[in-house]
C-alpha cells in the first residue's frame, strides 16, 4: 500500500510539473508574439522596441537624417564602381570626328541631339537623382558624367525648393557693356532659363521692364565671329514667367560655343580661358549652359569641362526643360589674347595657374624641363610645327637636320591636334623647345612644361606686334622662355610674287592700312617661309643656352 501511494504521489508531481512547464511555455510564446507584432513602451527606461517593416527595406531612416558629407561617404563605393565602368566605356570610345575633321574658322553643324533630363520627383526616393545626358555623334548611348548630377538637386514646380533657394539671395541684375572684349550680365535671385529659347529670365515682382540683347562670346566687335553666335536676351519677367521644371543648387554660366571655335587659338582665347576665369574659383560647383553648342567640340575638350564643372553641360538650343538658378552669369570675360590679367582675375589667377590646370586636366607628367644634369646620356627634345598650308616651312627637313646636328632629338609635326587634344598635349609636354611660324599651331605652347622655350618665326610684313600679342606675351606670362625670329625678304615666298620695289617690301604698313582682310590675304594667307639655316643656327643656340642655364 505504501508503495502504491508513493507511486501515486510521484505520478501526481510529474503531472503538476508538466502543467507548469506548459503554462510557462504558453506565456513565453505569447510574450514573443506580442513583442514582434507591435512596439512596447517602457516608460521607466524611455525606450521603444520597433518591429522591422517594409519601410526599412525601402530605405526609410529610423535614426536622424545624416549630413550630406556622411551620405556621400556611404555612397562612395557605389559611385566608384559605376565610375570605373563608365571609365572603361570612355576608353573604348572612338573619335566622333575621325573621318570628318572640321576646317579652321568654319561654321560647324551637327545632327546629334543633347538631352538634359530633369528629375520629375513625385516623392519616391529612388527618383531623387537627376541624370543629364549628352549624346555625342557616332557614339551610342555615351553619357558624360552621368553620376555627377547626383548633387545637382532638381525638383518639380510643386516642391518649394526653388523658393527656398532664392529666399535668402539678394535680388540683383547688373550688366556691363563697356568692356572692349565682351558683354556680361550677372544676376542673383529667381533666374529661369527656358531651354530651346533665347531668353534668360530674371523674375522680379516689381514688374521691371528691362531687357538686354547681346551675344555671349568674347570677341566683341568681330562681325565674322558674331555671325555664328546666337543673340540672347536677358530680361526682367513678372508672374508670367514659366514654371521651373529643374531647379539647380549651383550657379549657372551661360555662354556661346559658336564664333571661331574649331580653331585651336580661338578655342582657348575666346572660350576656354574665359571659362576658366568664370568658374575655376567655385571648384566644380557650377552648371554650364551652352548656346551654339556642337557636341563634337565639347568632346574635344571634355577633360577641361569635367575639371571645371561636376555636371554635364546643358545644350541651351535643344533642351526642353525650364532650368532655375539662384545665381547666373551670362557671357564670359576675357582680358587679352591667350592670356590672363591677374589683377582682374578671381583669386589672382594667372597664366601660370591656367597652365597648371591644363596639366592636371590632361594628366600631363612634366611640370619642368630637363636640366643639364638630367640630360646626361639624353638629348633635349625639340618640336617643329610644320604647317601644311599658308605660312608653312618650305624646308622643314633642313631645319630638322640643323637641330639634330646641334644635339636635339627632333620631332616634326603639323600641329593639328584634331579631336584628341590630350594625346597631342602629351607630345608637346614631353618637349623642351617648340618652333613654329606665327599661327594657331603655336597655341600648343600651353602644354609645354615651365621654363621650356618657344621660338616664334614671324613672316614678312610687319607682323611683329601681332605675333608678340598672340603668342609672345602669353609665353612670357606662362614663365616660358621666348625667342622671336623675324624672317628677311629672301626667306619669304612673297619674293616670287612681287618685285622688290613693291609696297609689300618697301612699305608693308601701307598694306595694313588697307584693312585687315587685305593684310591677312597678303601676308598671312599667301606666304610661306624658307628658313635661312645659317641665321637660324643662332636662334637654336639660344634655346640650348636656356636649357643649360
Amino acid at each position: 500500500m505504501a508503495n502504491k501511494l508513493k507511486m501515486f504521489r510521484n505520478t501526481n508531481q510529474t503531472q503538476r510539473f508538466r502543467f507548469v512547464v506548459l503554462v510557462i511555455g504558453c506565456l513565453v510564446v505569447s510574450m514573443t508574439f506580442i513583442m514582434i507584432s507591435r512596439p512596447l513602451d517602457f516608460p521607466s527606461f524611455g525606450l521603444k522596441i520597433r518591429r522591422a517593416g517594409p519601410s526599412d527595406v525601402e530605405g526609410e531612416k529610423i535614426a536622424p537624417t545624416l549630413r550630406d558629407d556622411d551620405q556621400s561617404s556611404k555612397e562612395s563605393e557605389k559611385y566608384q564602381e559605376e565610375n570605373d565602368l563608365q571609365g572603361k566605356k570612355v576608353d573604348s570610345i572612338t573619335d566622333p570626328n575621325k573621318d570628318e575633321k572640321p576646317e579652321t574658322d568654319e561654321a560647324f553643324e551637327s545632327t546629334s541631339e543633347t538631352e538634359e533630363e530633369g528629375t520629375k520627383n513625385g516623392g519616391n526616393s529612388d527618383q531623387d537623382e537627376s541624370h543629364s545626358r549628352m549624346t555625342l555623334p557616332t557614339i551610342s548611348n555615351y553619357t558624360i558624367n552621368d553620376l555627377a548630377q547626383v548633387e545637382n538637386k532638381t525638383t518639380t514646380p510643386e516642391q518649394p525648393a526653388a523658393q527656398e533657394i532664392t529666399n535668402n539671395v539678394e535680388k540683383k541684375l547688373s550688366c556691363e557693356f563697356s568692356d572692349p572684349r565682351a558683354d556680361v550680365c550677372e544676376m542673383s535671385g529667381d533666374i529661369r532659363i527656358p531651354g530651346n529659347s533665347s531668353d534668360v529670365l530674371f523674375v522680379d515682382s516689381n514688374e521691371r521692364n528691362e531687357e538686354f540683347r547681346f551675344r555671349p562670346y568674347a570677341r566683341k566687335g568681330d562681325a565674322a565671329a558674331f555671325s555664328r553666335v546666337r543673340e540672347l536676351t536677358v530680361k526682367a519677367a513678372g508672374t508670367t514667367a514659366p514654371q521651373c521644371t529643374v531647379t539647380h543648387a549651383v550657379p549657372a554660366v551661360v555662354f556661346s560655343a559658336g564664333g571661331y571655335t574649331g580653331n585651336l587659338f580661338h578655342d582657348f582665347t575666346d572660350v576656354l580661358i574665359p571659362l576658366f576665369l568664370a568658374s575655376r574659383h567655385v571648384h566644380g560647383e557650377v552648371q554650364f549652359v551652352v548656346s551654339d553648342m556642337n557636341p563634337w567640340w565639347v568632346y574635344r575638350y571634355l577633360p577641361v569641362f569635367q575639371k571645371l564643372s561636376k555636371f554635364p553641360v546643358i545644350d541651351f538650343d535643344k533642351d526642353k526643360e525650364v532650368h532655375c538658378f539662384s545665381k547666373a552669369v551670362v557671357g564670359l570675360r576675357a582680358h587679352k589674347e591667350l592670356s590672363i590679367d591677374p589683377a582682374r582675375a578671381p583669386n589672382g589667377y594667372s597664366m601660370v595657374d591656367f597652365a597648371k590646370f591644363l596639366r592636371e586636366a590632361f594628366s600631363l607628367e612634366r611640370d619642368s624641363i630637363s636640366n643639364i644634369e638630367d640630360l646626361a646620356g639624353k638629348k633635349p627634345r625639340i618640336l617643329i610645327i610644320a604647317r601644311k598650308q599658308s605660312r608653312a616651312f618650305t624646308n622643314p627637313h633642313e631645319i630638322a637636320e640643323l637641330a639634330d646636328q646641334l644635339g636635339f632629338e627632333v620631332t616634326v609635326n603639323d600641329g593639328e591636334v584634331g579631336s584628341d587634344v590630350a594625346q597631342f598635349a602629351r607630345l608637346v609636354n614631353s618637349m623642351d623647345v617648340m618652333v613654329g611660324v606665327h599661327g594657331s599651331g603655336l597655341t600648343n605652347l600651353l602644354f609645354l612644361p615651365p621654363n621650356a622655350t618657344v621660338i616664334q618665326v614671324v613672316p614678312w610684313g610687319g607682323l611683329e606686334w601681332m605675333s608678340m600679342l598672340d603668342f609672345g606675351d602669353p609665353a612670357k606670362d606662362m614663365k616660358l622662355n621666348y625667342v622671336q625670329y623675324s624672317i628677311g625678304i629672301e626667306e619669304s615666298s612673297l619674293i616670287e610674287q612681287y618685285p622688290k620695289d613693291h609696297p609689300v617690301f618697301k612699305d608693308p604698313m601701307s598694306i595694313h592700312k588697307q584693312g585687315y582682310p587685305v593684310m591677312r590675304s597678303t601676308f598671312m594667307d599667301n606666304q610661306n617661309v624658307k628658313i635661312d639655316i645659317k641665321k637660324f643656327k643662332i636662334v637654336l643656340w639660344k634655346a640650348l643656352e636656356h636649357i643649360i642655364q
